[in-house]
């Protein structure tokens, strides 16, 4: 056990990723004493990259779109800056027999924006902004207790009037609860899908975007695989220089076959990208599902299309209002994006000072 400094805390915040770091943010603005507990050994969740020559690459979410005000003024706040996702070049379809077709259509994420940086510079702008004493890693959380507060997995208790799960739903369900929640809102809990957590992403990084320079945007579409959607995922100027692709391969296929599968996620990337494709200077590839702070096996099988998120009946106003979710799935817009875990921050956070006001 670890020594026994006081914790003690208003609002005891339950996960690092963007929505508790940003909840973090709003309630030191308003001077409410917080602290944010994070499983891991990083901050930023979902979000996170590879660090290459020349910068970092998203080995989570990296696109973000016009129309979605909280992230484009966070991404201002922090003095960052948004580039167009590359999309100049043609697209490469592979088919079924591995045949390689050439202009077989639009960029798909033309339109689409991404942060200089990389998305892990908002969470880094954002931690850089908190009291470094009030952020916690390597601190899971496994109970929470009505009127008290938390209780960490080497069985520190915090006492906070406030409890914020900033944890997908899947995982928030099993924590221990005293008393336990309605076990039709568990249920809900259970059964909202982790976005993208059944995913996992293969990144190739290379000396120079040679694609463009044959006329490529770096766009691609596979029947083939392993890879089946690929995309230029360079920087701003085009370093560090590399390519990503989304596995189309099963969870329960990939499971302890990671160099298989990244040798032939090479060996695709030469078919359809050329012989330069499969010299990279540095790989990585990130399986989600087998990420226990992000997955959980229900996630494994991704949903059929983008599921409406929301907080699940039943799970507002819990503990007399003292009980609060704040995680993208749960946001009141654009669940699962990471505009959703702004605004489910948002949202988490006028209640929480609404509640303190009449407290004051």
């Amino acid at each position: 056990m670890r020594d026994a400094e006081s914790l003690d805390t208003t609002v005891a915040i339950v996960g690092g990723g963007l929505s508790g770091v940003s909840l973090a943010a709003r309630l030191a603005r308003a001077g409410i004493e917080f602290r944010v507990f994070e499983a891991g050994q990083r901050f930023g969740g979902r979000i996170a990259a590879l660090d290459a020559p020349g910068g970092r690459v998203d080995l989570g979410p990296s696109w973000f779109w016009p129309g979605q005000p909280r992230l484009a003024q966070l991404i201002a706040d922090l003095g960052l800056r948004a580039f167009p996702q590359h999309s100049e070049g043609e697209i490469c379809l592979e088919d079924a027999r591995g045949r390689v077709h050439r202009g077989a259509g639009f960029a798909s994420m033309q339109g689409a924006l991404r942060i200089d940086g990389g998305a892990v510079a908002v969470i880094d702008g954002l931690v850089a902004r908190l009291p470094a004493d009030r952020l916690h890693l390597d601190s899971p959380v496994c109970g929470v207790e009505r009127g008290a507060g938390i209780v960490l997995a080497d069985g520190r208790r915090v006492v906070a009037r406030h409890v914020v799960l900033a944890l997908p739903p899947r995982l928030a369900a099993g924590l221990r609860f005293e008393p336990g929640l309605p076990g039709d809102v568990l249920h809900r809990l259970d059964a909202i899908p982790t976005w993208m957590a059944g995913h996992a992403k293969f990144v190739a990084v290379y000396d120079r975007p040679f694609w463009r320079e044959a006329g490529l945007s770096g766009d691609a579409m596979s029947r083939h695989g392993p890879l089946a959607e690929i995309h230029d995922a360079s920087g701003a100027d085009g370093r560090p220089a590399a390519l990503f692709g989304f596995l189309g391969v099963p969870a329960a296929q990939r499971f302890e076959n990671a160099r298989q599968i990244e040798d032939a996620a090479l060996g695709q990337l030469s078919r359809i990208f050329g012989s330069a494709a499969a010299s990279p200077v540095l790989t990585s590839l990130k399986d989600w599902a087998f990420d226990p702070l992000a997955a959980t096996g229900q996630d494994h099988v991704p949903p059929q299309g983008h599921p409406a998120y929301g907080v699940p009946a039943g799970a507002t106003d819990l503990w007399g209002g003292r009980l609060h979710f704040a995680v993208t799935e749960t946001a009141p817009e654009m669940g699962g994006l990471m505009e959703g875990a702004l605004a489910s921050a948002e949202r988490a956070a006028s209640a929480i000072i609404a509640a303190q006001s009449g407290v004051l």
